[in-house]
């Protein structure tokens, strides 16, 4: 899945359009308060107009109606904090429309070495719908494509997919941040060492199913946390309490812990909990030893459940990590997360590669402050569980092979 990458194609004088994730978190004065997603793409930013490319920035932010301009998700605040970010780079911004005369005006005055950041694309509906025409006058800005917006990959958006298919012989390639998404989400999966672990956790069955069908006989072994094990111990007759279950899934969740003839790939469930009344931070709280009494709620793995999953991790060469063990905002059941992140920093520490997926799992390594002592963090949660899903993405397919 190597794609050839902006680091590769000669830019000096040449206008690069350039998909980047700067989907980042506003406070009511629509200033920004992590800054992670514009620094994570920063790298090929700089790889353009070091070497004299004309660089224009395109990105979504938020849940736009489509409709049209909205002030409080323009992405003003992000060219302010590339700005700051880019003391030295002359960085231009231009409100309310990325495709209208203004933004056309901007284009054709761009410099060698300076930056043009287009207004949120989801301002117009085009971008969801992946419209040609709308696609069409994205195409004509620049002489080479780049893709460095992983978050997004498995979106066929106009900016990820339509776009770069109407730039024809013109150079399609890939951002470092997204060839390293790629790198790992996928290369490292497929070429795994073992013992291959992985850890998936979280709220729903539901969103994990895919994940858990293809790692099973790739993986070792699968361990699972989180409200999403309750629908499982449930299958298995364990008395449950007032924990999550979804119901519609049980001969779903039945059929995953069947195991197959010759399967190697074992499931791990929580065989003990930490319990509360309620949920919510300060609720009366105990542990439980398999089953779980009716007045009680799982809302994390146990301290015998959390020994166990250690001695998993610490003795993988190869571990993906997506999904909480439990309610880790909440710090009286945020011990089995942190266990699990520590064992990972243990693990990678001799020498497995560690793979952590965005989303909660993203925030939680980050919130304990480990997300430097890991292999590969994720910048995208939604694109980083598909890709474990085995998916295929369009808006990579579309690149140009290295």
């Amino acid at each position: 899945m190597a794609k050839l990458t902006i680091d590769q194609i000669d830019v000096a004088g040449k206008r690069v359009l350039m998909r980047v994730d700067f989907n980042v978190p506003l406070d009511s004065d629509c200033r920004v308060t992590d800054d992670r997603r514009i620094r994570m793409a920063l790298p090929s930013i700089k790889s353009v107009i070091e070497r004299g490319g004309r660089l224009i920035l395109m990105s979504h932010l938020g849940r736009p109606s489509g409709k049209g301009y909205e002030p409080n998700l323009s992405l003003q605040p992000a060219a302010d904090q590339l700005q700051t970010l880019l003391p030295n780079v002359d960085v231009t911004f231009v409100p309310e429309d990325c495709i209208g005369e203004s933004a056309q005006a901007a284009v054709s005055q761009l410099g060698d070495g300076q930056i043009l950041l287009l207004e949120n694309l989801r301002f117009n509906p085009g971008e969801k719908k992946g419209d040609t025409d709308f696609a069409a006058k994205l195409a004509v800005y620049a002489d080479v494509y780049c893709n460095n917006a992983f978050g997004t990959a498995h979106r066929p958006h106009a900016s990820m997919f339509t776009v770069p298919r109407l730039m024809g012989d013109k150079p399609k390639v890939a951002g470092a941040l997204l060839q390293t998404e790629l790198k790992y989400l996928s290369e490292s999966i497929e070429d795994a060492q073992h013992p291959f672990v992985a850890v998936l956790g979280g709220a729903k069955v539901s969103d994990k199913l895919g994940a858990i069908e293809n790692l099973i006989g790739k993986v070792d072994s699968i361990l699972v946390g989180g409200a999403m094990s309750y629908t499982f111990l449930q299958v298995q007759g364990v008395e449950i309490g007032n924990s999550r279950v979804e119901e519609e899934l049980l001969d779903k969740a039945a059929q995953l812990l069947e195991k197959k003839p010759g399967q190697k790939t074992e499931i791990i469930l929580p065989d003990d909990h930490l319990c509360g009344r309620d949920f919510s931070a300060d609720t009366e709280f105990r542990s439980f030893l398999r089953g779980i009494p009716e007045g009680w709620m799982g809302l994390d793995i146990g301290p015998k459940s959390v020994e166990v999953f250690h001695s998993y991790i610490s003795g993988a060469k190869t571990i993906v990590w997506n999904g909480p063990m439990g309610v880790f905002e909440f710090p009286r059941f945020s011990i089995g997360t942190r266990t699990v992140a520590e064992s990972i920093v243990q693990a990678t520490a001799a020498g497995a590669v560690s793979i952590i997926g965005g989303g909660d799992s993203a925030a939680a390594i980050e919130e304990f402050g480990l997300n430097e002592q890991v292999s590969h963090v994720s910048t995208g949660g939604g694109a980083s569980l598909e890709m474990l899903e085995g998916k295929e993405f369009d808006s990579v397919n579309v690149l140009d092979e290295a």
